[in-house]
């Protein structure tokens, strides 16, 4: 299908929750991608942070496809060599002793503020703590608790009482963030 085409398709068959570019990328070599079209651009999201290594990396694409002819994916109810390692390694480079590994942005997000509402019911014995602080501006995902914390009205609107209760502070507003 030509480009053309595929975004005719795409109009008919995705909801519109996204404004992305009128092209379709087609392929990518390091920081580099080409739409159907045959256009190049420069990705510089890096494919919103989860491409750090840029497209087609020779050893990072041997390595995926050696997984991939082992094993593609194991839920978290067992136990898989390369995220047990994977692990280890996050542990022995950072301040924290152990992991928790998300399927996105948003559910780690929540994890933070389950995290945050323990730890104020369970450790500082404070339960009555539960006031989330946000930033104006700020995106945090599209669950529901990450959309209650989103510092922009357009993505909450519509969607009745939201998780609650926020504030929200200019981002770097640090006496804001104290008080």
């Amino acid at each position: 299908m030509t480009q053309a085409e595929l975004l005719a398709l795409a109009d008919q068959v995705f909801i519109k929750n996204y404004r992305q570019q009128p092209i379709v990328l087609e392929r990518g070599q390091g920081c580099e991608v080409w739409d159907k079209a045959g256009t190049r651009y420069l990705d510089m999201t890096a494919g919103i942070a989860v491409c750090g290594l840029g497209h087609g990396h020779p050893r990072f694409t041997a390595r995926v496809i050696e997984q991939l002819g082992r094993l593609v994916h194991v839920s978290n109810l067992y136990w898989n060599e390369q995220q047990i390692l994977a692990a280890k390694a996050i542990v022995d480079r950072s301040f924290a002793d152990r992991v928790f590994f998300c399927n996105s942005g948003a559910e780690a997000n929540e994890g933070a503020l389950k995290l945050a509402r323990r730890y104020q019911a369970v450790v500082a014995n404070a339960p009555e703590r539960t006031t989330i602080v946000s930033t104006h501006g700020s995106f945090h995902g599209r669950s529901f608790a990450t959309v209650s914390i989103t510092g922009q009205p357009k993505y909450r609107e519509g969607f009745g009482p939201m998780v609650g209760p926020v504030e929200f502070i200019a981002y770097g507003d640090l006496e804001a963030a104290h008080s």
